[in-house]
């Protein structure tokens, strides 16, 4: 039976190959003149990723098409897939209209105009659905009058479909239709049914106004804004199901910038703040953090007096709730506030959150935190964060969770940048040095770590008489895994020091740790002599060059090549 299928030139099945059975029917099929195009036949089967990639492919191989073949060749294909019997090469002709509509000729143009809009109103839901989310698209490269005669019956129908899955991508297509029309075919042609959807009896399509309403916003304009979308948002600022109050409170700062500046000061304060204030209290935290994430953006647009008045007392209930992520979101966003009242308005109410956040029982709202330290302190200033922060910063880098202890050395060499190395002489460095006695290998550890990280920071002067001494005596450690960090430290802050203390302090001790008894202690000793001699060779070229004694440089040579 192999022989035949062989000699037929059918592909063949051998024992075993079970898994290259498809590649070689798909071999020989390739090899058949009579077979349909590969991509056509792609896209109508049944793995929605498949059909997707095929009208990916087909999209761009249209436009290699000259207007003569799109007719020829081209819109027969879209044709086929769009009068199949199979739903899913009905849905992927939806997505092929709007790349050959545009070439074609007049007569064409209309027959795929009404291949559209019987797919619109197919019997399979997921046909609908895929036409529903090709509207807007399709709708782009019409003429006008098709636009308004043919595309807003189809969004009109579309939009009362009964199933909430087709509707809601109605609702996507508004926006593209909306950019298209004139403004005072607006009122009459796309509002009634946009006030329908954001009204719907399905919170799915309601979620899908407050997520596109920013975008139906700039689409219809100030006047429309005004009379319509403002209702329309106090009521989604206002709904029952979470999701949809979620989606548009985290609309609302973009909402109230697109406001028209005439009267935006008093829409927002008549209309948008009342809702926003109950909602500072929502039962979900999903909610609350949604605001929490955008409230803050308010406070420029209100101005001064506005956000003392009546935005600050909302900041500081946002600071006290109960939900870390609302509280961090408004930490993360305190640059605004400062811009407009300054952050010691916030202070008293900031210190015991910013607590709070930095002990939370997860590591990542602990990491967010200190993410956000270094901007808080430049904000607060240095007596403030000396006297509040700093000793959260310390308490950081002992923390069980190493990408904790990890970006509190990154905090901290940041802040140094921020307040400059005489602070970091008299603050940060001796506590950071007397880690290096800690009964724990790790906290010892992140002593050099923090090290490597401050040296370039600090400079030259507190690198040298203050760190580079604890560093050499840690060498000693009983822990492997300190001494061979011990030798990448050298390694890392080498460049920092002057020759004098290379040759005299850190040779002697890469020497001995290149003799170790642990291999890793050995390797990265020799990795730091070998930089050691890069750093050597730049002071030589300097003006004033450094001695390097012969013994050194041979032993360094010879350990080079027994490592190797």
């Amino acid at each position: 039976m192999k022989a035949a299928a062989a000699e037929g030139g059918g592909p063949c099945r051998a024992d075993g190959d079970d898994s290259l059975y498809p590649i070689a029917v798909l071999i020989d099929e390739l090899r058949n003149e009579d077979v349909q195009p590969p991509l056509e036949s792609l896209a109508t089967v049944e793995e929605t990723v498949v059909r997707d990639k095929a009208v990916e492919s087909l999209r761009k191989i249209s436009q290699e098409h000259s207007p003569v073949d799109l007719e020829v060749h081209f819109e027969p294909l879209v044709k086929r897939l769009a009068s199949g019997d199979w739903f899913t090469s009905r849905t992927s002709a939806c997505g092929l209209f709007s790349v050959c509509y545009p070439r074609v000729s007049s007569t064409v143009k209309a027959e795929i105009r009404q291949h559209f809009r019987t797919l619109c109103s197919d019997d399979t839901p997921m046909v609908r659905r895929a036409a529903a989310s090709k509207l807007g698209e399709f709708a782009k490269v019409l003429e006008l009058d098709y636009i308004k005669s043919d595309i807003i019956s189809l969004f009109t129908a579309l939009a009362s479909d009964e199933q909430d899955s087709v509707r809601l991508l109605a609702v996507e297509a508004c926006v593209s239709i909306a950019t298209l029309l004139p403004q005072e075919d607006l009122e009459t042609l796309v509002m009634p049914t946009l006030r329908q959807a954001a009204e719907d009896k399905s919170w799915r399509v309601r979620y899908m106004v407050a997520d596109k309403f920013s975008e139906l916003q700039k689409a219809v304009g100030p006047e429309i804004t005004k009379n319509d979308l403002v209702p329309a948002f106090q009521n989604l600022l206002k709904d029952c199901e979470a999701e949809v109050r979620a989606a548009a409170a985290n609309k609302v700062k973009e909402f109230c910038e697109n406001l028209p500046e005439d009267n935006r000061e008093q829409i927002i304060m008549t209309h948008i703040l009342p809702c926003v204030k109950e909602l500072v209290s929502d039962t979900n935290q999903h909610v609350k953090s949604a605001l929490a994430s955008v409230i803050m953006g308010l406070s420029t647009i209100l101005g001064k007096d506005n956000t003392i008045e009546h935005l600050l007392p909302l900041f500081l209930a946002q600071l006290k709730d109960e939900c870390p992520e609302v509280r961090l979101n408004i930490i993360s966003n305190l640059d605004c506030v400062n811009e407009v009242i300054g952050i010691r308005q916030l202070s008293q109410s900031l210190l015991p959150a910013i607590v709070e956040l930095a002990e939370d029982a997860k590591w990542r709202v602990r990491l967010a935190i200190i993410e956000y330290m270094p901007l808080l302190a430049g904000q607060l200033g240095v007596e403030f964060f000396d006297e509040k922060l700093n000793t959260l910063c310390m308490a950081w880098l002992i923390d069980h969770v190493y990408a904790i202890r990890e970006a509190a050395t990154c905090n901290l060499m940041k802040l140094v940048e921020k307040f400059g190395a005489e602070w970091a002489q008299n603050t940060i460095v001796p506590k950071v040095l007397g880690m290096a006695n800690d009964p724990n290998y790790l906290h010892r550890m992140t002593t050099l770590f923090c090290i490597n990280a401050l040296s370039e920071a600090c400079g030259q002067d507190i690198t040298t008489k203050q760190m580079l001494p604890v560093v050499l005596k840690m060498s000693n450690d009983q822990v492997a895994n300190v001494r061979f960090n011990v030798a990448k430290s050298l390694q890392k802050i080498g460049p920092v020091l002057d020759s004098n203390a290379l040759q005299a302090e850190v040779k002697p001790v890469l020497e001995k740790l290149a003799t170790d008894t642990d291999m890793d202690v050995k390797y990265f000793a020799q990795e730091a002599i070998s930089a050691t001699r890069a750093v050597f060779a730049l002071h030589a070229a300097a003006p004033s060059p450094p001695v390097l004694d012969a013994n050194f440089e041979k032993q360094m040579e010879q350990q080079a090549v027994c490592f190797h």
